[in-house]
C-alpha cells in the first residue's frame, strides 16, 4: 500500500527480457530501507524487489510479467528512462496523499498543458471505461503521484500541478503525447461495484 507521495525519482539503468522483463533501478534511497520480496512503486506500478545493490552503489532489481508490461508505461522504458520512486506504507506513517494499491487500471494521455500562475494546468484523456470512475475534486494516481482533480469533461480531466511536484517528480518533463499509469480511487471503484446493478 502506497500514499502517492513521490519520495525519489530513480533511472532504469538496465532492462533484460527473459521470460519477464527484469529492470534494474538506480536510486538515492538507503539499501537498508529496501528488502528483497518487498515492493516498491515504480511510476506508479507497484513492484517486487528482487535483487539490490549495496549501500554505495545504490540499485535494485524488479521483474514485470508479460501483463505488467503489455497494461502499463513499461513497454516504453528504456536505459535513462525517469521512473517516480515511493516505498511502501508502514503502520503509523502519514496518509499525505491518498489510499493507493500500486494497481494501474490503464494509461492516460497528456493531451494539453498550460501555465497557471506558479503551476501548470495538466489535461489528460482516460480510457472511456475509466472515466466513470473520475469525478471532479476526487481522487487519482499518475504515475503514481497522488492528485486532486480539477475538472471532469468526458473521458478528458484536469489537474494543476504545484512547482514542488514539478521539481521532485517527472511531470516537470512530461510533453503532450506523454502517457502515464493511471490508478483510480480505491473508494471509487468498490463505490461503483456495490452500486452496480
Amino acid at each position: 500500500m502506497f500514499t502517492g507521495i513521490v519520495t525519489d525519482v530513480g533511472q532504469v539503468r538496465h532492462i533484460e527480457k527473459r521470460g519477464d522483463t527484469h529492470i534494474v533501478i538506480a536510486t538515492h534511497y538507503d539499501m537498508d530501507k529496501i528488502s528483497i520480496g518487498g515492493s516498491i512503486a515504480c511510476a506508479g506500478i507497484c513492484l517486487t524487489v528482487v535483487d539490490k545493490g549495496s549501500s554505495r552503489d545504490r540499485w535494485f532489481v524488479v521483474t514485470a510479467s508479460g501483463e505488467t508490461v503489455s497494461k502499463t508505461t513499461v513497454v516504453g522504458w528504456k536505459t535513462g528512462t525517469e521512473v517516480n520512486l515511493e516505498l511502501p506504507l508502514k503502520v503509523g506513517d502519514e496518509l499525505g496523499g491518498h489510499i493507493v494499491s500500486g494497481h494501474v487500471d490503464g494509461l492516460a494521455e497528456l493531451v494539453g498543458l498550460v501555465p497557471d500562475g506558479e503551476s501548470v494546468r495538466m489535461t489528460f484523456d482516460a480510457p472511456k471505461p475509466l472515466s466513470r470512475f473520475i469525478a471532479e475534486k476526487g481522487s487519482v494516481a499518475l504515475d503514481g503521484i497522488s492528485l486532486t482533480v480539477n475538472e471532469v469533461d468526458g473521458a478528458r480531466f484536469g489537474i494543476n500541478i504545484i512547482p514542488h511536484t514539478l521539481s521532485v517528480t517527472t511531470f516537470g518533463k512530461l510533453k503532450p503525447g506523454a502517457k502515464v499509469n493511471l490508478e483510480i480511487d480505491t473508494i471509487a471503484r468498490y463505490v461503483a461495484r456495490l452500486t452496480k446493478g
